[in-house]
């Protein structure tokens, strides 16, 4: 999981509420193996029309949206089902961070495990940030992590609560995999010791 520090990149408005993980990432898709890939499939259902091309009217489709890495979002981000996929397919589009007021709390837990910072401000806030985003050409933001705060190049700056142990993970770039694994020595060696009295013990 690559590590967070501090990012600066232009941000896209998704004004809308109560996104839920079916549209984040539609069930047909769910059928990979791979935590990669998903990316071409998020939000297919808004981005493509029904004859399957990319529908001029979605914010992911306008080109001065193109490469953002942070998501502003209406309240309840990421409710519905529990699945996964849906950090996954945020992740492999390209966003680091989403913004909004509220979030769906599995949704909240799996996309940290991925890597993707959620960030919670007011209403007023993300209402704020939603209008510069659509109103000012290349419009960027900068969250930083280290200092919990979020700001743009013009008079918007706000700060952030986050869970402890969720920064210090996402600063150094640990997801639960990663997590064990620093204590890989520790575990070898109650394992080694494990074995041992097992063997003396069959003796």
């Amino acid at each position: 999981m690559q590590p967070f520090k501090t990012l600066t990149s232009l941000a896209a408005p998704l004004d809308r509420t109560n996104i839920d993980t079916d549209q984040i990432i539609p069930k047909q898709f769910l059928k990979r193996i791979e935590r990669t890939g998903y990316g071409e499939f998020l939000f297919f259902d808004w981005r493509r029309t029904a004859a399957g091309d990319p529908d001029p009217a979605f914010v992911l489709n306008d080109s001065r949206y193109k490469g953002a890495q942070i998501l502003i979002a209406g309240k309840n981000f990421g409710c519905g089902s529990s699945r996964e996929h849906a950090a996954w397919a945020l992740s492999d589009f390209g966003f680091r961070v989403v913004i909004a007021p509220t979030f769906a709390d599995i949704f909240f837990s799996n996309a940290g495990k991925n890597g993707i910072v959620l960030v919670r401000l007011s209403e007023e806030q993300v209402e704020e940030l939603l209008k510069n985003a659509s109103t000012i050409s290349g419009y960027q933001l900068t969250v930083s992590l280290e200092e919990q705060i979020v700001a743009d190049g013009h008079e918007f700056k706000a700060s952030f609560e986050i869970d402890p142990f969720r920064k210090y993970c996402l600063l150094e770039g640990l997801d639960d995999i990663g997590l064990t694994l620093r204590h890989a020595a520790a575990l070898d060696a109650y394992e080694t010791q494990h074995d041992h009295a097992g063997w003396l013990k069959a003796k």
